[in-house]
C-alpha cells in the first residue's frame, strides 16, 4: 500500500482488498472483518457505509490513519477494540483500553446463567461483579433487569475508571456502585450479602503465556493470569463467596474448562449445592454456578447439573 502510495488512487474497494489480503498473510483469524473495522474507523463511518462508498477514492490523510492501524494490528498485533477504543458486547457498546479485557463472547454465556437464574425483568435483587473490568457484566445485568441493585469491583482503579465511564455513557451510573479492592474486600466490611454474585476472574495459567495469541500481550496481565495453573484466583473465590451470599443466592463464574471440576469441588466443599455447568458456543463449559442452600427447594437454573 506504501510502495504505491504516489501511483494509485486507492478507492475503499481496494484498501479493503490488499488489506484483507495482508492479514490473511500474516495469519489474522478474521482478515475482512479487521480490514473493514479499521477503515470504518479511519473514515469516521460504520461499515455499512463502506458497501455504499466502494467506489469512493480514499483521501490521503485518511489513508495516513488508516495505515497506521494497519500496522498496529498486522505488525504489532493490537486487537481491533482497542485500536477503535470500543467493543460490543450483549448489544452494548463498551470503551475498552489497555486498562481492562476486551470483552468476548464467551462471557456472555455467564450473563444468560446469570439472568436465567432470575427470569423475571423485574426482579428485584443485589446482585455482586467481582472483577468487572470494563463493566461489562455488571452492565448487562443492570440492562436487563432494571431493579436489581448493582455493585461492581475491582482491583485496578484504571479499570474502575473505565466501568465508570461506560455506565455513564448507558445511562446506568446511578443503578452501580463501584468498589476498589481485591476479591469481597470492597464490601466485607459493611456485612453485604447478595442475591447473585458473578465474576470472570484471571484464570490462565502462567505456564501457557508462551503459547497465547500475541494479542492477549497487549491486554493487561493482572487480569488475565492467576498463578501457574490460573486458579490462584479462582480457589479463594469459590473458597470465600458463601460468606456474601444471602440464602437461596447463587454465584456464577466463568473459568477454563479443564478447571470447572476443581471450582465445582471448592463451591460443594464451601457447602454451596446444586452446582451446575453451562456451555458456550462451542460446547465447552465456560461457567460454573452454585446456590446457598436455603430451608425450602428451590427450582435448579437452567444448565447442566454436575453431578
Amino acid at each position: 500500500m506504501a510502495a504505491a502510495a504516489n501511483t494509485k488512487t486507492w478507492t475503499v474497494l481496494d484498501l479493503l482488498r490488499w488489506t484483507t489480503q495482508h492479514f490473511a498473510e500474516r495469519g489474522i483469524d478474521t482478515p475482512r472483518l479487521d480490514a473493514e473495522c479499521l477503515l470504518a474507523h479511519a473514515l469516521g463511518c460504520d461499515r455499512l457505509r463502506l458497501y455504499v462508498d466502494f467506489e469512493k477514492p480514499v483521501e490521503d490523510a485518511e489513508r495516513a490513519r488508516f495505515r497506521e492501524l494497519v500496522r498496529e494490528r498486522g505488525q504489532a498485533r493490537v486487537p481491533v477494540a482497542l485500536l477503535v477504543g470500543s467493543r460490543e458486547f450483549w448489544s452494548m457498546p463498551l470503551a475498552v483500553t489497555r486498562d481492562v479485557l476486551v470483552p468476548r463472547p464467551d462471557t456472555e454465556t455467564l450473563v444468560a446463567a446469570a439472568l436465567d437464574a432470575f427470569p423475571e425483568r423485574e426482579a428485584s435483587f443485589a446482585v455482586l461483579d467481582v472483577g468487572t473490568g470494563s463493566g461489562a457484566i455488571a452492565l448487562a445485568i443492570a440492562r436487563e433487569r432494571p431493579k436489581a441493585l448493582v455493585v461492581a469491583t475491582d482491583l485496578s482503579p484504571a479499570a474502575l475508571a473505565v466501568a465508570r465511564g461506560n455506565a455513564e455513557r448507558l445511562g446506568l451510573a446511578d443503578r452501580i456502585r463501584f468498589g476498589e479492592g481485591s476479591l469481597f474486600e470492597p464490601v466485607a466490611a459493611g456485612g453485604e450479602r447478595f442475591d447473585l454474585v458473578v465474576s470472570n476472574p484471571p484464570y490462565v495459567a502462567e505456564r501457557d503465556a508462551a503459547s497465547l495469541a500475541p494479542e492477549l500481550g497487549h491486554e493487561p496481565a493482572t487480569a488475565l493470569f492467576a498463578g501457574p495453573d490460573g486458579t490462584d484466583v479462582l480457589r479463594p473465590l469459590a473458597e470465600q463467596v458463601a460468606d456474601f451470599l444471602a440464602p437461596g443466592g447463587r454465584v456464577f463464574v466463568e473459568l477454563d474448562p479443564a478447571q470447572a471440576p476443581r471450582v465445582a469441588g471448592w463451591l460443594a466443599e464451601a457447602g454451596l449445592g446444586e452446582i451446575t455447568t453451562h456451555r458456550d458456543a462451542a460446547g465447552l463449559v465456560r461457567v460454573v454456578g452454585a446456590r446457598r442452600e436455603t430451608q425450602t427447594a428451590e427450582a435448579v437454573p437452567s444448565g447442566e447439573r454436575m453431578e
